[in-house]
């Protein structure tokens, strides 16, 4: 096997990296993998607490990808034993636990999935019940006899708990110990995370050295913000992507972050370099480029990762003609007529509107036609009572859509 030179593997590891600790012991690593012509164990942990990932995951992923594309070994380490601890990291409260049932789920769809950015044949996929299961309660001693509660609580969630007299359970302190042992388990040469991971991965470089081994190098990568633009992605916050949802859902999703975090989204989320980023930019400021039509090619691409090009080339189109010219989607849902909105004198509007989806119930959809929110066949439908009704109705209420077919 051959290495590309070390500087050049350096700086493409480098880039879109937050922190790199420290790059002088990483070229030296380097430097020696190439004349032993052994590859560097790249290692990142990720807990089954959640049955899918979602963007903000693949930050993390497309980094570690990189090492795969410069020859060495990735390690996607699926935290099935850290997961009934729960990461207390950025926790204002210890996480609720969760069942070995739960997490064995959620472990076999990450398999399935992250083989959407990394490659099969270079990727080891390991489980750290498969150390911590041997452990006896006397290595469990003496692992914890590394380190002290004061260095833990140093921590800024745990200081901030405690200075609060907010409860920290033992197990919770466990946490970093754990991760720590996992880089010994795996003799990892690299550990990555977010950056609200470093502090768990410098403790895995003490503890490396206590265990015998060169402390592990820690590359972290910036925290992608959801689509509000403020909170971390989180599915517990809403504001999460996952790389698993339809092309168009996908895609929608996308539409909706602000100008300013499309940036954000290019820089973390695709290949585009920095100068080709800040041209765009240049592009909308000076009205060389439309932005909506710069984040709709930003949307494309994402698709274009987790599906198929043909794919994200429906969903834009889809996008383009239903909320852009907010013509009716091609695969509108057709439901027959519900009987029980029929009268004597004709159909109740409200209650059909209710009845197949449209709205929450008969007095939201009464609301909104009286505001005209409500379309028929392309008119603004504002009356309580359809006469004359025949054929199939299209019916409009925002960004959704029904047909229905009426009887002769």
């Amino acid at each position: 096997m051959s290495f590309p030179p070390v500087e050049q593997q350096l700086t493409y590891i480098k880039k879109g990296l937050a922190e790199l600790i420290r790059e002088e012991e990483l070229r030296e690593r380097l430097i020696i993998s190439a004349k032993e012509n052994r590859p560097l164990r790249v290692k990142a942990g990720f807990d089954p607490t959640a049955p899918d990932l979602h963007l903000g995951h693949t930050v993390l992923l497309r980094k570690m990808k990189h090492f795969q594309d410069l020859g060495h070994t990735v390690i996607f380490l699926i935290g099935d034993m850290t997961g009934l601890i729960g990461d207390p990291t950025g926790r204002n409260a210890a996480r609720p636990p969760m069942t070995r049932e739960e997490i064995q789920q959620n472990a076999r769809t990450y398999q399935e999935q992250v083989f959407k950015i990394l490659h099969p044949e270079k990727t080891e996929i390991r489980f750290n019940s498969t150390w911590f299961d041997a452990l006896t309660f006397e290595n469990v001693v003496r692992l914890c006899s590394k380190y002290t509660v004061a260095r833990l609580l140093e921590r800024e969630d745990f200081s901030t708990r405690y200075e609060q007299g907010v409860p920290i359970f033992v197990h919770e302190l466990l946490y970093p110990l754990s991760q720590a042992f996992d880089s010994v388990a795996l003799e990892c040469d690299v550990e990555m995370g977010g950056t609200d991971q470093t502090f768990n991965l410098l403790v895995g470089r003490e503890i490396q050295k206590d265990y015998g081994q060169p402390p592990q190098i820690v590359a972290t990568v910036p925290i992608l913000e959801g689509l509000d633009g403020i909170e971390k992605m989180s599915k517990s916050k809403g504001n999460y992507i996952g790389i698993t949802e339809p092309p168009k859902v996908m895609f929608r999703k996308i539409m909706q972050i602000s100008d300013d975090l499309m940036y954000r989204y290019y820089e973390l989320l695709t290949d585009l370099q920095l100068h080709e980023i800040a041209q765009l930019k240049e592009d909308i400021r000076v009205g060389r480029k439309d932005p909506m039509e710069v984040k709709m090619a930003l949307g494309h691409r994402i698709v274009c990762d987790f599906h198929s090009e043909s794919d994200a080339d429906a969903a834009r189109d889809a996008f383009d003609r239903e909320v852009r010219q907010g013509l009716e989607p091609a695969d509108t849902e057709t439901v027959e007529l519900p009987p029980q909105v029929v009268t004597e004198k004709g159909i109740r509007v409200d209650k059909l509107v209710a009845t197949i989806g449209l709205a929450e119930s008969v007095t939201d959809a009464a609301r909104k036609l009286k505001a005209g929110a409500v379309e028929i066949n392309g008119n603004p439908q504002k009356d309580l009572l359809l006469t004359g009704a025949k054929g199939v109705l299209v019916i409009r209420l925002g960004k959704k859509w029904k047909r229905v077919k009426v009887s002769s």
